[in-house]
């Protein structure tokens, strides 16, 4: 059994013993030989006699000079990843030669070799693959780094800062020297080395700094890097109007590389990216995937104030950086096209996973208080949730008292280490108010439920809403305070009128919830009006109300909400789908909501867009959600029943909206023209459930027709999701086609691991040992495997060769990457939330795992967590 790692607390922050304000990197870079030499600038913090400790993994130490003077072996010792050196002086330089192995660093943490390039991941704690170091984010220091490579295979030498020198030297060598100016954290440090195609470009900022914009991108790939410039560039504009935001170096520079663990890296003037979200043109990138690139080069860039800048104090406050910076770029989306549909996207991610982990063993805080592996919590709660938290502190305080309280936090803490605490006292000094009870939100785990009832006194002409909350217990915090939760409400007539309904507690459409129990009185009310509750997704809660079928389609038809109108279509569906589970019955929709949905079709072009969103039913894993123990089964037989109910009885207006929503001309990434591609593809995944000549037709032209990939992948889905036919023909020539481009053969990986078929779990075994699958590529790990982990009805097969599966994935990953095998295992840790039989079969897969050996922190964390339920 593994050695049990020891927990890290919040509450047991102490500032460093040490400091260092300065660090002189020289990297010799080389496949197995790469050496380190870095020298530090170091000063005590405080009077002490504590021993300097420095943080390293995975390295080979080759000297130690402390002020010039080599450091015998008995005065200094490594124990437990740390370098300790006693009795050293009050400032002092250090200086460290380490060797490593890149070419074997399977982990992708620290430096390592992929696909011909030397990359860089740093955060949460990757530099101490690099070099002895205070790994901590609160420790800020100037770096200058100086690269050497050969020059033939890495005519490119980068890392943060400004270039500042450069030369050549024998034996083909090359150097290259870098300044970053701007103290930052260790995490933020970052180098590539690398043959690269370069797109450049510039902007200058309204303070006149001219800025040079350089795009790296692997060998013919040019042309696809040109969407993510312009995006870059739109961000740094939207940045400057929004929130007065300025960039402040001579370079900014984003490297796409295919082997990464993450998304994307926001270092110090050198992004480092998964090419899957910079590489994007009409053949090759769906709609979806433009505006991934558009919203992941926001939110990179972003960082550069709210992350870079200003900086995290401890891990426990990640949401600080990321929860802010999300909620800015969604913004950003937001404002540049298709706020609507972007906002309902956010809520589907809340719903379909945030508010499954809030409900799973690692529940946690968006500011956690106990953390074993600092890797497991960048997560949808510390990232979107966070959001959400910031998403409601806008709402209360508006536009205006916001951007007010991000100036003060800015002109407070710019270079500086904070705290979540930091931020939400900005907040309130630059608006003079007191947010005491909305700290719970930092505080405490889970989703809260509002339950709400109403009450209409006739003769009196008073409407109650009556509102209560509850959060249900979490590990480790079992007992909940009330949360501060901005309760937005618009009110409708029964002919769909919107009611201007006046209370003393009504404010910009918020009602401000601080009570478990609170209620909330209307006068001078002429009839009992149509609530639309939490209009805009106004707070992270699950909404309690029993919605009547008349009230949900007058809200369909008339609210002036896209949430409240998409929402009510979904309420729609759930409750369509939870009859029909709980009577073992067939799914059936009454006419007038047929009706509502015929009209949404028919009355298309104002928004096509939304249409399509309301026309998607819930998906499994998200109807999952509404049970304590999951129908697999049932579920899976419901969703399909209701795909099938609707393509049947919409098939006419289906049809015409298909035919009437194609675009004219060639492919642009233009809303009208994103909106449209959206209808027309909803419309063609319900058809495909036809299985007629005439559907069989249809999805084979636009197949082979489609002058881009949002069409051709969206007919390829429709066909296989659908069990159609003509889906093996056309995996067959989509693979043909696209082989040699390994993101959309991704794509090709997970339209067959999500398809419903029983033969699912076998065509997902041999596509491990297809030509376009690598199990050294997280993107290819995750197209397929993880994709799989969220097919309910395949991964939670009875039989449990599902979880054995995976559970063997799982193994093999352990000691090759451990943060990629830690996101797998999140989909067998809710066992509890299954019938005795699969109860059993989760349990025995996580107990093979809690007894190796060797398990890794990440996934001993998730495992003994999960286990200690039982």
């Amino acid at each position: 059994m593994t050695t049990m790692p020891q927990a890290k607390y919040r509450k047991d922050y102490q500032t460093p013993d040490y400091t260092i304000d300065e660090v002189d990197l020289d990297i010799r870079l080389q496949d197995h030989q790469t050496l380190v030499s870095s020298r530090l600038t170091v000063r005590r913090q405080g009077e002490h006699n504590e021993p300097l400790r420095l943080d390293g993994e995975a390295l080979k130490l080759i000297n130690i000079e402390l002020d010039g003077e080599v450091l015998s072996e008995h005065r200094f010792q490594v124990v437990n990843n740390q370098l300790q050196i006693d009795d050293v002086p009050e400032a002092f330089e250090l200086l460290i030669i380490t060797q490593l192995d890149p070419a074997n660093n399977s982990a992708l943490e620290g430096l390592y070799k992929s696909g011909g390039a030397f990359c860089t991941q740093c955060e949460a704690e990757g530099f101490r693959r690099i070099t002895y170091y205070l790994d901590r984010p609160d420790v800020l220091a100037v770096f200058t780094t100086r690269l050497q490579a050969d020059k033939d295979k890495y005519p490119y030498l980068l890392a943060n800062g400004n270039k500042t020198d450069s030369g050549e030297l024998e034996n083909g060598q090359h150097w290259v020297s870098w300044h970053d100016p701007h103290p930052k954290p260790c995490y933020l440090f970052a180098v590539v080395a690398g043959d690269f195609d370069l797109l450049e470009d510039s902007y200058r900022t309204k303070h006149g700094r001219d800025v040079a914009l350089q795009l790296f991108v692997d060998k013919g790939n040019l042309g696809r890097a040109e969407f993510a410039m312009r995006s870059l560039k739109a961000a740094m504009k939207w940045d400057e109007v929004r929130f007065n935001l300025v960039y402040d170096l001579d370079i900014y520079m984003i490297v796409a590389v295919d082997f990464f663990n993450m998304g994307a890296m926001e270092n110090k003037g050198l992004n480092v990216f998964n090419a899957k979200y910079v590489l994007a043109d009409a053949k090759t990138a769906t709609d979806q995937d433009f505006l991934n690139v558009e919203s992941v080069i926001g939110h990179e860039y972003f960082h550069n104030w709210t992350g870079n800048r200003i900086t995290c104090r401890d891990w426990f406050q990640l949401s600080l950086k990321e929860g802010l910076t999300v909620f800015r770029d969604q913004e950003f989306s937001g404002d540049m096209s298709m706020r609507p549909v972007h906002r309902i996207q956010d809520v589907r991610i809340m719903r379909t996973h945030q508010f499954h982990e809030d409900s799973s063993p690692m529940a946690h805080p968006i500011r956690p208080d106990k953390v074993i592996e600092m890797n497991n919590f960048y997560t949808v709660t510390v990232y979107n949730k966070g959001a959400e938290v910031i998403r409601m502190l806008h709402s209360l305080l508006d536009e205006q008292g916001f951007q007010k309280g991000m100036q003060l936090y800015v002109e407070r803490h710019d270079g500086q280490a904070v705290t979540c605490e930091d931020f939400v006292c900005a907040m309130e000094d630059a608006n003079s108010t007191e947010l005491r009870q909305f700290r719970r939100w930092y505080e405490q785990a889970g989703t809260p439920v509002l339950s709400i009832t109403e009450s209409y006194d006739a003769s009196a002409e008073r409407y109650t809403l009556h509102c209560r909350q509850h959060t249900a217990a979490t590990p480790g915090q079992k007992k909940k305070q009330a949360f501060h939760i901005p309760l937005r409400v618009h009110f409708y007539s029964d002919s769909g009128e919107l009611l201007k309904l006046t209370s003393d507690e009504l404010k910009n459409d918020i009602l401000q919830l601080t009570e478990e129990q609170q209620d909330f009185v209307f006068e001078k009310v002429k009839e009992k009006p149509v609530p639309g509750l939490l209009a805009g997704f106004s707070a992270p809660v699950k909404l309690d109300y029993e919605y009547q079928e008349k009230q949900l389609l007058t809200l369909l038809a008339y609210s002036q909400d896209p949430f409240i109108c998409w929402d009510a279509a979904q309420q729609v569906y759930l409750q369509a789908m939870k009859k029909a589970i709980a009577a073992g019955s067939p799914v059936q929709l009454s006419q007038a909501s047929l009706d509502a949905l015929k009209h949404k079709l028919e009355n298309q072009q104002s928004d096509p867009a939304l249409v399509s969103l309301l026309l998607q039913i819930p998906s499994e894993e998200s109807l999952s959600g509404e049970y304590d123990v999951i129908p697999v089964a049932d579920i899976h037989r419901v969703c399909g029943e209701l795909k099938q109910l609707l393509a049947s009885e919409l098939e006419k207006e289906l049809k015409e909206t298909y035919s009437s929503c194609h675009p004219q001309g060639a492919y642009q990434f233009a809303p009208t023209d994103i909106a449209q591609r959206m209808l027309a593809n909803t419309c063609l995944a319900f058809l495909a459930n036809l299985k007629n000549p005439e559907i069989t037709a249809l999805l084979e032209r636009q197949f082979s027709k489609a002058d881009n990939m949002t069409d051709e992948l969206a007919a390829m889905q429709a066909a296989v999701h659908a069990n159609h036919t003509s889906a093996d023909n056309m995996l067959r020539e989509f693979a043909a086609k696209w082989q040699s481009n390994s993101l959309v053969m991704d794509k090709w990986l997970a339209t067959q691991a999500s398809a419903a078929r029983s033969s699912t779990l076998d065509s997902v075994k041999q596509l491990t040992s297809h030509g376009a699958f690598s199990w050294q590529n997280p993107n290819r790990i995750y197209s397929l495997v993880a994709t799989f982990t969220h097919n309910l009805a395949q991964l939670h097969r009875e039989d449990g060769e599902g979880y054995r599966w995976l559970r063997e994935v799982i193994v093999r990953l352990n000691s090759s990457n451990p943060q990629v095998a830690s996101r797998l295992v999140t989909a067998l840790l809710q066992w509890r939330r299954f019938d005795e039989k699969r109860q059993t079969l989760l349990k025995q897969e996580l107990k093979t795992l809690q007894e190796l050996p060797d398990l890794a922190s990440d996934l001993y964390e998730k495992v003994e967590q999960s286990l200690q339920q039982d």
